[in-house]
Protein backbone atom coordinates (compact mmCIF):
# COMPACT_ATOMS: atom_id res chain seq x y z
CA UNK A 1 0.00 0.00 0.00
CA UNK A 2 1.16 3.62 0.43
CA UNK A 3 4.63 4.63 1.48
CA UNK A 4 6.17 7.49 3.37
CA UNK A 5 9.27 9.61 3.60
CA UNK A 6 12.42 8.98 1.57
CA UNK A 7 10.98 5.82 0.04
CA UNK A 8 8.13 7.85 -1.46
CA UNK A 9 9.61 7.90 -4.96
CA UNK A 10 10.60 4.22 -5.04
CA UNK A 11 7.23 2.96 -6.40
CA UNK A 12 7.48 5.59 -9.12
CA UNK A 13 10.78 4.05 -10.23
CA UNK A 14 9.93 0.33 -10.08
CA UNK A 15 10.02 -1.24 -13.53
CA UNK A 16 10.16 2.12 -15.26
CA UNK A 17 12.92 4.46 -16.39
CA UNK A 18 13.98 6.98 -13.74
CA UNK A 19 11.89 10.11 -13.29
CA UNK A 20 13.55 13.18 -14.71
CA UNK A 21 11.73 16.33 -13.59
CA UNK A 22 12.88 18.02 -16.80
CA UNK A 23 11.21 15.26 -18.84
CA UNK A 24 7.69 16.04 -17.65
CA UNK A 25 5.65 16.29 -20.82
CA UNK A 26 2.72 17.93 -19.08
CA UNK A 27 1.91 19.41 -15.70
CA UNK A 28 -1.19 21.15 -14.42
CA UNK A 29 -2.51 22.09 -11.01
CA UNK A 30 -5.49 23.80 -9.50
CA UNK A 31 -6.31 25.19 -6.07
CA UNK A 32 -9.45 23.75 -4.53
CA UNK A 33 -11.70 25.53 -2.04
CA UNK A 34 -12.34 24.10 1.42
CA UNK A 35 -15.79 22.79 0.54
CA UNK A 36 -17.09 19.47 -0.73
CA UNK A 37 -18.11 20.92 -4.10
CA UNK A 38 -14.36 21.00 -4.79
CA UNK A 39 -14.51 17.28 -5.62
CA UNK A 40 -16.69 18.06 -8.64
CA UNK A 41 -14.30 20.88 -9.63
CA UNK A 42 -11.36 18.46 -9.37
CA UNK A 43 -13.13 15.97 -11.67
CA UNK A 44 -13.82 18.70 -14.25
CA UNK A 45 -10.21 19.87 -14.11
CA UNK A 46 -8.98 16.27 -14.47
CA UNK A 47 -11.26 15.63 -17.47
CA UNK A 48 -10.10 18.79 -19.27
CA UNK A 49 -6.43 18.08 -18.55
CA UNK A 50 -6.51 14.42 -19.62
CA UNK A 51 -8.41 15.35 -22.80
CA UNK A 52 -5.81 18.01 -23.57
CA UNK A 53 -3.05 15.43 -23.08
CA UNK A 54 -4.97 12.97 -25.26
CA UNK A 55 -5.22 10.35 -22.52
CA UNK A 56 -8.93 10.79 -21.86
CA UNK A 57 -9.34 7.01 -22.12
CA UNK A 58 -7.82 6.79 -18.60
CA UNK A 59 -10.36 9.24 -17.17
CA UNK A 60 -12.56 6.74 -15.29
CA UNK A 61 -9.76 5.26 -13.17
CA UNK A 62 -7.93 8.57 -12.72
CA UNK A 63 -11.14 10.43 -11.86
CA UNK A 64 -12.10 7.88 -9.21
CA UNK A 65 -8.68 8.22 -7.58
CA UNK A 66 -8.67 12.03 -7.80
CA UNK A 67 -12.14 12.10 -6.23
CA UNK A 68 -11.00 9.91 -3.34
CA UNK A 69 -7.78 11.87 -2.72
CA UNK A 70 -9.57 15.22 -2.75
CA UNK A 71 -12.41 13.92 -0.56
CA UNK A 72 -9.89 12.57 1.96
CA UNK A 73 -8.06 15.91 2.03
CA UNK A 74 -11.31 17.80 2.61
CA UNK A 75 -12.68 15.34 5.17
CA UNK A 76 -9.57 14.47 7.18
CA UNK A 77 -6.81 17.01 6.51
CA UNK A 78 -8.53 20.34 7.08
CA UNK A 79 -9.00 21.65 10.60
CA UNK A 80 -12.57 21.07 11.76
CA UNK A 81 -13.04 24.76 12.56
CA UNK A 82 -12.67 25.75 8.89
CA UNK A 83 -16.11 26.47 7.43
CA UNK A 84 -16.68 24.24 4.40
CA UNK A 85 -18.38 27.06 2.47
CA UNK A 86 -15.57 29.55 3.03
CA UNK A 87 -13.08 29.79 0.15
CA UNK A 88 -10.42 31.15 2.51
CA UNK A 89 -9.56 27.80 4.13
CA UNK A 90 -6.12 26.19 4.03
CA UNK A 91 -5.12 25.24 0.51
CA UNK A 92 -5.89 21.90 -1.03
CA UNK A 93 -4.22 21.65 -4.40
CA UNK A 94 -4.52 19.01 -7.11
CA UNK A 95 -1.45 18.38 -9.27
CA UNK A 96 -1.42 16.26 -12.43
CA UNK A 97 1.96 15.40 -13.96
CA UNK A 98 2.47 13.39 -17.10
CA UNK A 99 5.54 11.63 -18.40
CA UNK A 100 5.57 9.49 -21.53
CA UNK A 101 4.89 6.29 -19.63
CA UNK A 102 3.14 7.46 -16.48
CA UNK A 103 0.73 9.90 -14.92
CA UNK A 104 0.94 11.08 -11.32
CA UNK A 105 -1.99 12.64 -9.48
CA UNK A 106 -1.04 14.38 -6.25
CA UNK A 107 -3.17 16.21 -3.70
CA UNK A 108 -1.49 18.62 -1.30
CA UNK A 109 -3.16 19.43 2.00
CA UNK A 110 -2.18 21.26 5.21
CA UNK A 111 -2.21 18.23 7.53
CA UNK A 112 0.93 16.49 8.79
CA UNK A 113 -1.01 13.32 9.66
CA UNK A 114 -0.40 10.24 7.55
CA UNK A 115 -3.30 8.95 5.49
CA UNK A 116 -4.90 5.96 7.16
CA UNK A 117 -6.73 3.26 5.25
CA UNK A 118 -10.07 2.30 6.73
CA UNK A 119 -11.33 -1.22 7.19
CA UNK A 120 -11.41 -2.34 3.57
CA UNK A 121 -13.17 -5.55 4.57
CA UNK A 122 -16.38 -3.76 5.53
CA UNK A 123 -17.80 -2.94 2.11
CA UNK A 124 -21.20 -2.07 3.59
CA UNK A 125 -19.73 0.90 5.50
CA UNK A 126 -20.60 4.35 4.19
CA UNK A 127 -16.98 5.50 4.33
CA UNK A 128 -13.47 4.22 4.95
CA UNK A 129 -12.77 2.62 1.57
CA UNK A 130 -11.12 5.61 -0.15
CA UNK A 131 -7.49 4.52 0.10
CA UNK A 132 -8.49 0.94 -0.69
CA UNK A 133 -9.99 2.26 -3.94
CA UNK A 134 -6.88 4.38 -4.62
CA UNK A 135 -4.74 1.26 -4.12
CA UNK A 136 -7.03 -0.83 -6.34
CA UNK A 137 -7.34 1.57 -9.28
CA UNK A 138 -3.82 3.08 -9.41
CA UNK A 139 -0.57 1.25 -10.04
CA UNK A 140 0.89 2.55 -6.78
CA UNK A 141 0.33 5.32 -4.27
CA UNK A 142 2.04 6.91 -1.31
CA UNK A 143 2.51 10.11 0.59
CA UNK A 144 5.23 12.34 1.92
CA UNK A 145 5.46 15.31 4.25
CA UNK A 146 6.29 18.68 2.73
CA UNK A 147 9.46 20.50 3.71
CA UNK A 148 10.76 24.03 3.52
CA UNK A 149 8.24 26.84 3.31
CA UNK A 150 5.37 24.48 2.46
CA UNK A 151 3.52 22.84 5.30
CA UNK A 152 1.46 19.67 5.22
CA UNK A 153 1.74 16.62 3.01
CA UNK A 154 1.19 15.31 -0.50
CA UNK A 155 -0.72 12.10 -1.22
CA UNK A 156 -0.01 10.78 -4.73
CA UNK A 157 -1.12 8.01 -7.05
CA UNK A 158 0.74 6.67 -10.08
CA UNK A 159 -0.83 5.38 -13.28
CA UNK A 160 1.24 3.61 -15.91
CA UNK A 161 0.38 4.71 -19.41
CA UNK A 162 0.48 2.30 -22.32
CA UNK A 163 2.55 2.92 -25.39
CA UNK A 164 1.39 5.97 -27.31
CA UNK A 165 -0.17 4.98 -30.62
CA UNK A 166 1.75 6.17 -33.61
CA UNK A 167 -0.13 8.23 -36.13
CA UNK A 168 -0.80 5.91 -39.00
CA UNK A 169 -0.83 7.33 -42.48
CA UNK A 170 -3.92 6.51 -44.44
CA UNK A 171 -3.17 4.68 -47.62
CA UNK A 172 -5.61 4.12 -50.44
CA UNK A 173 -6.69 0.55 -50.90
Amino acid sequence: MGTNGSTMLEPLRQGLPPLDPAAVSGAASCALPARYEAVREARRFTRATLDQWEIGDRFDDVCLVVSELVTNALRHALPSDIPRKDDQGPPVRLHLMRWTSRLVCAVRDPSHDSPVAGDSEDFSAESGRGLFLVDSFSDSWGWHPLAGTLSGKVVWALFRLGPQPETAALSPE
